[in-house]
């Protein structure tokens, strides 16, 4: 079995083409034809937790799994939060055939989502960004985003003024023509944001509903798992909410469960999973001021998508 490093994926795996991959994962995931199971998650230690997420897509057949630990503590320590393999299996004889490097997989593939989504549903005129998170999603998000819009200004709310000032101070060297600013809280960093995203693993819920104005775009991105929460409920019910996948948004995201189950909005009032706005069977944005509102979970099918294009540069196929 090959191995093939975060290195080897990042010079494989360019954010302009991974937007453009996650897309035919979700494309493909509406049609129908997918069979993504629901992610295990293990607890380990009270703290510290391990993921799998099997998938497999039909045409072609292409199956693989993701084993991840999720440690956030790691940050701290320079280290992912979400550090494990990739793993591909030969369709033909069930062999597995490559691992990779998951955490440089999911970095890239989630924003990667992300972009997607904002390319339908931010305004087209979008142009400033906030980011509440200064960890490796943050980055990669800047990377995927400015890549679909013409962001001229990015705000950033960290867990303090000086862990965001000092994300800020990195990327305004690899972004000359952007101007960043340190945002003192995530309130002052969201109000009148044309585009907002969380990229936290926050357990709390860090963004109300009424910082966020009309015509603003919001991905919800860092809480993946039920115990997790950034967005308050009741802005994925004020908002038209879009998923990539509706079995694990409802099963999965806790702010849309808590929504539901506070009588806030149905599981009708989820607009359309990000693929059928692709393919032409479910509208994106309609007007100006509307909100709306991404929610990521990151399914196995994006992972499998991604890994089967590093895979084959790899092997210039």
């Amino acid at each position: 079995m090959k191995n093939i490093t975060a290195d080897e994926i990042r010079k494989h795996l360019p954010m302009g083409e991974a937007i453009e991959v996650v897309q035919a994962a979700m494309v493909e995931v509406a049609n129908g034809k997918a069979n993504l199971p629901l992610r295990t998650i293990m607890d380990i230690d009270g703290v510290n937790k391990l993921g799998i997420m099997p998938g497999a897509m039909r045409d072609p057949v292409l199956y693989g799994v993701k084993i991840l630990s999720l440690f956030p503590g790691n940050p701290a320590r320079e280290l992912s939060s979400h550090i494990g393999v990739v793993i591909l299996f030969d369709a033909d004889t069930g062999a597995p055939v490559v691992s990779m490097d998951a955490d440089a997989l999911t970095a890239i593939r989630t924003a990667a989502a992300t972009a997607a989504a904002t390319r339908v549903l931010a305004r087209a005129d979008a142009q400033t960004l906030a980011i509440v998170g200064t960890g490796e999603q943050a980055e990669s998000h800047i990377a995927a985003l400015t890549q679909v819009r013409g962001i001229r200004q990015i705000r950033i709310a960290g867990r303090t003024p000086d862990r965001a000032a000092a994300f800020v101070a990195a990327q305004a060297q690899q972004y000359p023509d952007i101007s960043f600013t340190a945002a003192p809280d995530v309130q002052a960093a969201v109000r009148g944001a044309d585009i907002v995203c969380t990229v936290t693993s926050s357990a709390e819920v860090i963004l109300q509903a009424e910082w966020i104005g009309a015509g603003t775009h919001v991905n919800a991105v860092g809480a993946s798992i039920p115990s997790l929460q950034e967005v308050e409920s009741a802005l994925v019910a004020q908002g038209r909410l879009f998923v990539d996948y509706k079995p694990s948004a409802l099963a999965q995201a806790r702010d849309i469960i808590t929504a539901i189950e506070a009588g806030l909005m149905t599981e009708a009032d989820i607009c359309a999973e990000i693929g059928d706005v692709y393919r032409g069977q479910a509208e994106g944005r309609r007007s100006a001021d509307e909100i709306t509102v991404y929610r990521s979970l990151g399914v196995a099918a994006q992972d499998l998508f991604c890994a089967d294009h590093v895979w084959r540069a790899a092997r210039n196929l």
